[in-house]
Formats: C-alpha cells, sequence, structure tokens
C-alpha cells in the first residue's frame, strides 16, 4: 500500500508505539496528523502535543473526551457490571470505539482518507479499532504500521532511539512494559509480566498500594445510585466523572482492584493481563449488590447471561452494532428501580459491601425474619413442597426411582 502524499490521521499516545509509527510515516511520504484522546490518562497534553509535533507531524489534535467517555461508555458498562472473565472491568477496551469516532472526526476535518494506530497484530485492540472504523466510516482505510511491519518491542525501542523519538524513561530493555491508562484504569503487559509463573514486582503498579501495606484501618464508603448509574459519595452529590476519581484514590490506597489474570485474546491466545482498577472494581461491587436488592431473581438470572455477551461484545470490538444496542435497551429497563445507597468495607485490597438500602428493595424484614412476629405464612410450605416435587415423584413412579442418588439407573 503506497502511502505517498496520503493523508493520515494517527491515534497517538505520544508513548513508544505510536511514536515509531509517526516517524514511519514521514518516512513513507505520507502527511500524518496525530490525535491524542485525553481520557484521564494523566499524559500532561501539551507534552504530547510536542512530541507529536517535534517528530514531524503535519498537526496535532488535543481532545478531551472524559466527559462523553463517562457519560456514553463507562455508565453503560457500570449498569451492565461488564467483567470479561469475570474479572476485567474492561476499560481500555471501553475507550477504543471512543478514540475510533474521534479519528473519524479529525480525518473528515482535514480530508484524510486513512486513520491509523498502534496496535500490534497479536493484540485485541487492532481489532476493536478497526471494527468500529468500519462500522462507522467504512470508507476510510485503516492503517496499523506495528502490525503490518511485525516489529517487536526491542527492536521498537532500537528505533526509536536510532531516530531520537521521545518515550517514556519507563520503557526499556530491561523493563519492556506496555501500558495503556485511562481515568477508569491501568494496564500492564508485556517483558517480565509474559511469564505467568512471575509474580509482578511492586514497580508494576502505579493507581493501588501493596494490600499488606495499605492502612491498618477499613475504610467505609457510601455509593449512592441512581437508576442503576452513580451519582454520590458519602452523601454528597457528584457527577460521575469527579465520582471515580476520589473512588479511585480512596480504593486505590488500599490496596482494591488489582488483577492478575489468564486472558482469552479475541485472535485465539491466552495472555497474562495485569490490570489496576479501583474505582471500577469498587463500583461494580456496589451495583451488584443493589440489583440483588432491587431485580427479582428470574431478571437477576437473565441480566448475568445478558451482561457476559455485553462484556463480549465490547472486549471483541462489536460497540456500534445492532446487538449492544439492542442489550443496552435491555439494561436500561433493568435499572429503573436500582437506586439506593451501598456501604463498603474497604480493607487490605478487599471492598466488600456490608450496607444495603433502597426505595424500591426487594428484600423484606418482616417475610424474611426468624422472629415471631414473621409475616411468612409457613403453613403454606408444605403444599408448595408438594406442587413442586410433583414431577420427581411422578417420575419416580413410573421409572422406580433412584434407590441411590449418587448412582445413575440403568433401564
Amino acid at each position: 500500500m503506497s502511502l505517498e502524499g496520503k493523508k493520515v490521521v494517527l491515534a497517538y499516545s505520544g508513548g513508544l508505539d505510536t511514536s515509531v509509527c509517526l516517524k514511519w510515516f514521514l518516512e513513507q511520504g505520507a502527511e500524518p496528523y496525530a490525535l491524542y484522546l485525553d481520557l484521564g490518562q494523566g499524559e500532561p497534553s501539551g507534552d504530547v502535543e510536542k512530541k507529536a509535533l517535534g517528530i514531524g507531524a503535519a498537526g496535532a489534535f488535543v481532545r478531551d473526551a472524559k466527559e462523553e467517555f463517562v457519560s456514553e461508555y463507562l455508565a453503560p458498562a457500570i449498569k451492565a457490571n461488564t467483567l470479561y472473565g469475570g474479572k476485567y472491568p474492561l476499560f481500555t477496551a471501553l475507550g477504543r470505539p471512543l478514540i475510533a469516532k474521534k479519528l473519524v472526526e479529525a480525518a473528515r476535518e482535514v480530508g484524510a482518507t486513512h486513520i491509523a494506530h498502534g496496535s500490534t497484530g497479536k493484540g485485541n485492540d487492532q481489532v476493536r479499532f478497526d471494527v468500529a472504523t468500519a462500522s462507522i466510516a467504512p470508507d476510510l482505510t485503516v492503517v496499523a504500521p506495528v502490525r503490518d511491519w511485525n516489529m517487536n518491542r526491542p527492536e521498537e525501542i532500537e528505533y526509536a532511539e536510532k531516530h531520537g523519538l521521545p518515550f517514556s524513561s519507563d520503557v526499556t530493555k530491561e523493563s519492556p512494559y506496555s501500558i495503556d491508562a485511562n481515568l477508569f484504569g491501568r494496564s500492564i503487559e508485556a517483558g517480565p509480566l509474559e511469564d505467568p509463573y512471575h509474580e509482578p514486582t511492586p514497580d508494576v503498579y502505579k493507581l493501588t498500594a501493596e494490600p499488606e501495606d495499605a492502612p491498618n484501618e477499613p475504610e467505609y464508603v457510601e455509593i449512592g445510585f441512581a437508576e442503576g448509574v452513580p451519582t454520590s459519595l458519602d452523601g454528597k452529590e457528584m457527577p460521575l466523572l469527579e465520582l471515580i476519581v476520589r473512588l479511585g484514590e480512596v480504593a486505590g490506597a488500599h490496596g482494591v482492584g488489582r488483577i492478575d489474570m489468564i486472558e482469552d485474546r479475541l485472535v485465539g491466545i491466552k495472555s497474562r493481563e495485569i490490570y489496576e482498577a479501583p474505582a471500577a472494581i469498587a463500583l461494580i461491587k456496589a451495583h451488584q449488590e443493589l440489583e440483588s436488592m432491587t431485580l427479582a431473581k428470574d431478571v437477576l438470572r437473565f441480566k448475568s447471561s445478558v451482561e457476559q455477551r455485553y462484556a463480549e461484545l465490547t472486549y471483541d470490538g462489536l460497540w456500534f452494532t445492532p446487538l449492544k444496542s439492542a442489550l443496552d435497551a435491555f439494561i436500561t429497563e433493568t435499572q429503573k428501580t436500582v437506586t439506593g445507597t451501598v456501604r463498603l468495607k474497604i480493607y487490605k485490597g478487599s471492598a466488600i459491601a456490608v450496607g444495603r438500602t433502597a426505595p424500591k428493595a426487594l428484600y423484606n424484614k418482616d417475610l424474611a425474619t426468624y422472629d415471631a412476629n414473621s409475616t411468612f405464612d409457613e403453613s403454606a410450605a408444605a403444599g408448595f413442597i408438594s406442587l413442586w416435587g410433583l414431577p420427581a415423584r411422578q417420575w419416580a413412579g413410573v421409572n422406580g426411582g433412584f434407590e441411590d442418588a449418587g448412582t445413575t439407573r440403568k433401564d
């Protein structure tokens, strides 16, 4: 593919991969533009813009998308209890469709025919960027230099050093971690972490304290929800963006949110992933507890299967699809009664719900209590059990029953 004279908008983070990509486009005779999207990753936007222009970008877009990220991506994910593999709150995957959307917008502004990203051929992000772009702008061509170049990380470092490209001092041949972060979490992979038996060293973590070094006294937080969306922290109403930042600081200081997992990538391989997501883990835990108070049993059971599919769609880059939109509609319907407050005890790496209250709680103490004033009619239980067990009794009457509950009967 010739890129001579082509305008290309690159998703630029200021890191090693995308700095190498930017230089490579210049060598191909392309006219590259850099887009830096602020999703709360903490990198000073002015520094990133300076890096891009210093390498030779024709222009640099710096856009603050934190509010859109929170309202259109994180809030739905919290309502869906989105956890891939039951562990990973998908903060990286949730940011990719938004970045793709903004890449398309920037491409329209400058008249670019190509957009680009720094994903490798082994990862999931290449799929997310490519498919999201195809879903909203099928006329644009997606270029992934690192994937097509097939350059490994040590070679990238050598290339960057050879061309004098700026990249984080945290990235060295001895400590070649690949890091991605936004306001909902941080991922760390590559280098010694590729050995699944290798315990991550303290330098891997930035958002969470070592649990054994965390405060010796627990801290309690109260999280208020309105129709499934977090709206208050310790009784104080605040925007979700601010709530996530504050809760992340509190939970992270107590070592909450560390995840070490073997993950099934979309491309068919297993990978070892390290994540830090203190706010995400605390919020999803609290939300699940509130749902247990406010949703009917059959809704909870069905929603759990929807949540799994929702997580898979997000992970697999299918955010802008009809099925994802349909699942959103179902989840939104379930959240109409999910309003209330959950009290979490945060201590030494754990976040445990120790209190729940909701105006439309289905929990009824008068029914559940074992005290003498219980309103539950226990005399109705025998008839209920007789009808509930009727199919089993009928089968046993016809087929002779099971003499040994642990032995399968042979006809």
